[in-house]
């Protein structure tokens, strides 16, 4: 199935018809999985061959403002600056908004504004194409339900289909072939006191995209057969902690899933390591730590950069050991 037919599937006799505003501004935060998505089942619509879990990181994220515009091509604009349309991240964006597009749709002026760096392991496309399908169905008042939303987001980033939600959210990886039961839940678990750090080590963009990373890891690695099973063990005790406010065994597994991931990379062929001496020390430390009894735990994704998980009591003596970390607290609206 292609994605375009997934897309007229969801629509319906939605399909087809004109904007109902000529402008709409939509918010997706950014996520971090805490039981890894790596591998897919099916590469045209990013299907997962394991589920995952993530939870989400408040303000953190991208705001997507698309509107209605007279001019004879798209515009993209990203954090204030025309984007050349020849681009990767315009061809990408652009290939996207096309399964959107028939013959009457006129073109679009796209204004989309992020507060994490690109391609960094910060899930930046994930909240950029699931605030891109809410700004859609904002447009186009589709008024799509909250799976739907997700499907359709999954089409232009796997790891979007988590993103239309704070907190807690399970992708489950489904079992059809048109994917129609592959998408995110939110689980509406608060954990009031849990807080995450976000340290950065480097906002380059990453030399091997996820997809690439992800497909040489599945034909190469001695090491991936053993990956499903990790995740469903992985996955039940991070949702066993999540009930019970267990941090102890949430750190531990979502440590361990991280660095299981990372290991079924190394062992791929070439080698694929997105980890810097930077985070080599910083993973030292954290062990150092916790050695010493302070409760912190880490996450990587596939980039440099790490996601430290603590608790609010411990929030001073994190800042004390790591000064330059932006402390997170995704529930403190609650």
């Amino acid at each position: 199935m292609k994605k375009y037919e997934v897309v007229r599937t969801i629509l319906g006799e939605r399909w087809n018809t004109a904007p109902h505003y000529t402008i709409k501004t939509a918010f997706a935060p950014t996520n971090i999985a805490l039981c890894k998505y790596w591998g897919k089942r099916d590469e045209e619509l990013n299907l997962p061959l394991t589920s995952s879990l993530s939870i989400s990181l408040g303000n953190k994220g991208t705001n997507t403002e698309l509107k209605i515009s007279g001019k004879h091509e798209d515009e993209i604009y990203f954090n204030g600056g025309l984007m050349a349309n020849d681009s990767p991240f315009s061809q990408r964006l652009l290939e996207f908004i096309d399964l959107f597009r028939y013959e009457h749709i006129p073109r679009f002026s796209i204004h989309t504004n992020s507060n994490i760096p690109l391609a960094a392991g910060l899930a930046s496309s994930a909240c950029g194409f699931a605030s891109i399908v809410l700004a859609l169905d904002g447009l186009f008042d589709w008024q799509l339900s909250q799976d739907e939303l997700s499907i359709l987001a999954r089409l232009g980033s796997g790891s979007a289909c988590r993103s239309l939600w704070q907190g807690f959210v399970h992708w489950h990886a489904g079992i059809r072939s048109d994917g129609m039961d592959s998408h995110g839940e939110s689980l509406r678990a608060r954990w009031p006191e849990l807080c995450l750090g976000l340290l950065i080590f480097s906002e380059a963009e990453k030399a091997i995209p996820s997809r690439i990373a992800m497909q040489r890891t599945i034909t190469t690695s001695a090491l991936y057969q053993a990956w499903p099973s990790k995740v469903s063990r992985d996955l039940a005790a991070i949702k066993q902690a999540i009930a019970n406010r267990d941090f102890q065994l949430l750190g531990k597994s979502a440590e361990s899933n991280a660095m299981t991931m990372h290991a079924t990379m190394l062992s791929a062929w070439p080698p694929i390591v997105y980890a810097i001496p930077e985070t080599l020390l910083a993973m030292q430390r954290i062990w150092e730590l916790r050695g010493d009894g302070l409760q912190i735990y880490f996450t990587q994704d596939a980039g440099p950069n790490l996601k430290l998980l603590f608790l609010q009591r411990d929030i001073e003596n994190v800042l004390a050991n790591f000064p330059g970390v932006e402390i997170i607290q995704p529930f403190a609206m609650d």
